[in-house]
């Protein structure tokens, strides 16, 4: 099992991947609604886009704009479960447990949150 550090390190070598960066628009609306207030859209986004066994969209249920959650789940590789299979090997067509839904929500905040780091540099 790799750790955040470690996953966020190996999605810098994707050049796909390491090219998402949160935007003004997405960094304002941080700044708005501020980091707790995300942590809980990024729960329920995973929660209802994410974890259930089967997603009649899979592959194309999450925006590539508009929200930091959305550009960390694409940044993240937690974007569809197809995603979940390739780099993390979760098995697709099974109901994500609460645990594995925490530990995605953990991976897209501190993606959020180096994003925030480096927007103040």
């Amino acid at each position: 099992m790799q750790t955040i550090e470690e996953a966020l390190q190996k999605l810098k070598h994707s050049k796909f991947r390491a090219s998402f960066k949160l935007r003004k628009k997405e960094l304002d609306y941080l700044r708005e609604k501020g980091l707790c207030t995300v942590r809980k859209h990024a729960e329920e986004i995973v929660r209802t886009r994410l974890a259930p066994a089967y997603i009649e969209n899979d592959g194309k249920q999450t925006p590539m704009k508009n929200h930091p959650v959305f550009i960390a789940q694409h940044a993240c590789a937690c974007c569809c479960r197809g995603c979940l299979n390739k780099w993390y090997g979760v098995p697709k067509n099974t109901e994500l447990s609460s645990a594995q839904q925490q530990k995605i929500v953990n991976l897209l905040m501190a993606w959020i949150e180096k994003e925030v780091e480096n927007e103040k540099l």
